[in-house]
């Protein structure tokens, strides 16, 4: 669930424009979320303000955000971007520390994930930051996706986060076989409630690019949501198990000294903008019924 536009400039002026360096930062590594990034953030995951609720079952629900009514002009307006989702979930069986691990784990993704393609740790930015790539498996006929993301993380007694953003990687060029999708903002925040118990909430604006219509786009996000959640439910399940077997002491996300990944400058890095990649037409793909309820 990755997505453009106008909703890109807001998203950018948000979280980049009206955060400075952090003292003893090197020339560049602003791009790097800092405090204030990570707050912002958590804010927008345990708000409700202007949040729609879509789902609510199972002990999961789903919102999109809305417009305020103060600066809405017209039900075009909310149509012409693509949503902002957000998902939570109550997990009864699961730590908090379990399911951030498990978000983190590479190795065991490729396990229980089967729509990824590939997924590669790139580089180290910092010893909480990194870039990384992922393609994905789409319904046929569409075309696969791919992208590259900046990714930073926190990790306390209260809480663990973690957010991404789509970045520029000088030798991750968009590819002719995929599409290059563009994650404006996604992440997690998992608060634990007990021992072997979590609230686990994911938040997205991510643009899937190619020509689909954004109506499209957000009922798919929408259906989708709550399954890949449930996916990511049954392996915290069975994660223990599996890191018993697979090298269980090492988790570099949690201990830095551990990583094996080279080291790179973040100044290297700029954030990808949606306007600047080649949409790729596949309004061929499927018939859409342009009448139907996009709300």
């Amino acid at each position: 669930m990755q997505i453009s536009g106008a909703v890109e400039t807001t998203v950018e002026t948000r979280f980049f424009h009206t955060h400075s360096l952090t003292p003893g930062m090197s020339r560049g590594s602003g791009i790097i979320p800092d405090e204030s990034m990570f707050n912002e953030f958590k804010r927008q995951c345990l708000s409700t303000e202007n949040w729609v609720s879509k789902y609510d079952k199972n002990d999961m629900v789903v919102w999109v955000e809305v417009a305020p009514l103060s600066t809405s002009t017209n039900n075009k307006g909310n149509l012409s971007k693509v949503h902002k989702i957000k998902c939570r979930m109550n997990i009864k069986d699961v730590s908090a520390a379990t399911m951030y691990d498990v978000l983190h784990d590479g190795l065991y993704r490729k396990t229980w994930d089967p729509t990824m393609l590939e997924s590669l740790d790139i580089a180290r930015l910092a010893p909480n930051a990194d870039v990384g790539y992922y393609s994905w498996i789409c319904p046929k006929p569409l075309k696969n996706r791919d992208v590259v993301t900046l990714r930073s993380w926190q990790a306390s007694e209260n809480d663990y986060v973690i957010i991404n953003f789509s970045v520029k990687h000088p030798n991750f060029p968009p590819r002719k076989d995929l599409v290059r999708a563009v994650s404006l903002l996604t992440g997690y925040l998992i608060k634990p409630t007990g021992p072997n118990s979590c609230v686990f909430t994911y938040l997205s604006q991510a643009d899937p690019r190619g020509s689909l219509p954004k109506w499209v786009v957000n009922k798919a996000s929408q259906v989708l949501a709550p399954k890949v959640l449930r996916s990511v439910h049954k392996a915290g399940q069975n994660y223990p198990t599996w890191k018993g077997a697979n090298s269980p002491d090492h988790k570099p996300w949690l201990y830095p000294i551990q990583s094996e990944l080279a080291m790179m400058d973040p100044a290297e890095l700029s954030i990808q903008r949606g306007d600047s990649l080649e949409n790729v037409d596949e309004s061929s793909t499927r018939d859409v019924q342009e009448n139907e309820d996009s709300s």
